[in-house]
């Protein structure tokens, strides 16, 4: 089971790497981190969920993660001074704190967290290959199930109106799938009172234990 960050780090060290940047709040849907911008910082997540992209080399996009507060995104590309290899977009309204890389590293150096983090990374990576091995072969109510069980599980309010501030062009681009494929999906659990579509765009979950029964059960 994937953990998050401060699980790894500690409570204690989690609080004192937060306080080397103040906290700033970042809109739903903006980008935090871009693919192939060079690692000049890193971002404590502390409140919100994100989404972790890959985009291909004709402009398509894949899902391969959702990360939730407590995470810290952008690590991989400081630590091996590579350029990013995913962007990192917020699902909804997030605090973060962005931290210099160096100042990071530093942290990291003199409280010993290069290992943990690393075994911490290659982690991330089994749990992506997964995702895409998923996104490649299961049918799209199991797909489009799958990611939006992982948006509610990284929400920070996900209650019985859990709000997925993505189009249903959006999601279907996630996922790989058509826009119909991706209509045709949701249009059952739209009428089984399971989710709802907002009138500002958006998609309202109420159950996503039944989606998710009904999707594997239609494979």
């Amino acid at each position: 089971m994937y953990q998050p960050h401060v699980s790894v780090i500690g409570d204690d060290l989690w609080l004192q790497l937060c306080e080397l940047a103040p906290v700033r709040v970042r809109p739903a849907r903006s980008v935090l981190l871009r693919q192939g911008d060079p690692g000049t910082h890193v971002v404590l997540l502390t409140s919100g969920s994100t989404l972790i992209t890959l985009t291909g080399s004709h402009g398509e996009r894949t899902l391969l993660a959702v990360r939730g507060a407590g995470e810290l995104l952008g690590e991989l590309a400081v630590l091996d001074n590579q350029p990013r290899a995913a962007s990192v977009i917020a699902a909804e309204d997030c605090q973060v704190h962005i931290i210099p890389a160096p100042d990071f590293l530093a942290f990291v150096d003199r409280h010993g967290l290069l290992a943990a983090l690393l075994r911490h990374a290659i982690a991330r990576v089994r749990e992506a290959e997964t995702v895409r091995l998923e996104m490649a072969t299961a049918p799209v109510p199991v797909r489009l199930a799958s990611a939006l069980g992982r948006l509610f599980q990284a929400a920070s309010a996900a209650g019985a109106g859990y709000v997925v501030r993505l189009t249903q062009a959006e999601l279907s681009q996630m996922i790989g799938a058509s826009r119909n494929a991706v209509g045709s999906a949701l249009k059952p659990w739209r009428e089984q009172g399971w989710l709802a579509t907002e009138s500002v765009g958006g998609l309202v979950i109420r159950d996503i234990a039944s989606i998710q029964s009904h999707a594997h059960a239609q494979k």
